[in-house]
């Protein structure tokens, strides 16, 4: 497994294509430590950009396989027209990650260990007079990092806020940085005065997510997340817990949830929470700040069932459980 902090070790190699304003080149390699853009390029004025991230895990015969690589291309697909950005087709960036994939398999570390894959694409016509109009040519480009644990070990703590959004709700399923860049004042106040980890948004006393993650509200029997809409991310790891949790005998409920049912809920001893990502995977919670005021989730002992639905997602990803989730659960497999 990779020692290095999350996200900032490369493979040697990244995969571009572009658009032309016509059609899209070839899939390419290139090296990674660099990237020439014009100043004016529309992606560094006005935000024209978007990503993905998702894993490539080592299965038990050596195979490097993407996990739920579909929903995932899919999902950029979606960001890209919510940003009126030329959409990829589903086939090359399929071929993007493929070729990525392929070139840093050996980097790959084997379980728990992952290979992170970042397919980010940029708006790229040069005119700072574009302000009122999206851009008609991009560049597609997926890096690949070797990782291990995204979030530091132990429980978090998570302050919930109510008076600021994470986003604009008409971008809140769309995966741009902007959604990411919004929250962060946020998080850092959050951090110097509670120590906080990550900040669950709520908006107007509803949960939403946090700057990062999905949230779930677990005991032994059930699985509780707020229903989907278009204020926060729709996430597939979310989705795929979703599906995991019947399979352990525990029931799923998607409703509006309040800051008031929440404390009321970790208030139980039984009570769990986690946040949940394609990094995070499922990350306990151990304390949330709510108004200023600390509270403990459930108790110490009480940690079971988080632990179990993430043993049961791993085994999934890397393949040592058979198991397909509702839609294609990977991409090509890969050495």
């Amino acid at each position: 497994m990779s020692s290095a902090t999350f996200g900032t070790e490369f493979a040697p190699v990244m995969t571009t294509t572009r658009f032309d304003g016509v059609s899209w080149t070839e899939v390419q390699l290139a090296p990674s430590d660099s990237l020439e853009l014009h100043p004016a390029t529309h992606a560094l004025h006005y935000g024209s950009s978007c990503f993905e991230g998702l894993k490539a895990h080592r299965q038990p015969d050596g195979t490097v396989v993407a996990f739920r690589q579909a929903r995932h291309v899919a999902r950029l697909r979606s960001s890209a027209k919510g940003l009126c950005l030329p959409q990829p087709p589903t086939g090359l960036i399929d071929e993007l990650l493929d070729q990525l994939i392929a070139s840093a398999a050996e980097l790959t570390p084997d379980p728990p260990g992952s290979l992170y894959l970042r397919p980010t694409l940029i708006g790229t016509d040069t005119s700072i007079g574009a302000a009122a109009r999206p851009s008609n040519t991009a560049l597609l480009y997926a890096l690949a990092c070797p990782v291990g644990d995204y979030l530091p070990a132990g429980e978090l703590t998570i302050a919930v806020e109510t008076s600021r959004p994470r986003t604009t709700p008409r971008f809140g399923r769309i995966k741009t940085g902007a959604n990411y860049a919004m929250a962060l004042a946020t998080i850092e106040r959050a951090r110097t005065l509670h120590a906080a980890d990550q900040v669950l948004f709520a908006a107007d006393g509803f949960l939403q997510e946090t700057g990062a993650s999905n949230i779930v509200l677990l005991d032994e029997h059930e699985l509780l997340t707020p229903a989907l809409d278009d204020s926060f991310l729709h996430g597939v790891t979310r989705d795929s817990l979703l599906q995991l949790a019947p399979t352990l005998g525990i029931r799923v409920t998607e409703r509006t949830i309040t800051v008031d049912q929440l404390t009321e809920w970790i208030s139980r001893p039984d009570a769990e929470v986690a946040l949940v990502g394609t990094a995070a995977v499922l990350a306990p919670v151990g304390t949330v700040v709510v108004d200023g005021i600390r509270h403990t989730v459930g108790t110490a002992s009480a940690r079971h069932v988080v632990e179990r639905l993430r043993d049961t997602l791993i085994a999934v990803q890397t393949g040592r459980t058979p198991l397909v989730l509702e839609g294609p659960r990977s991409g090509r497999v890969l050495r």
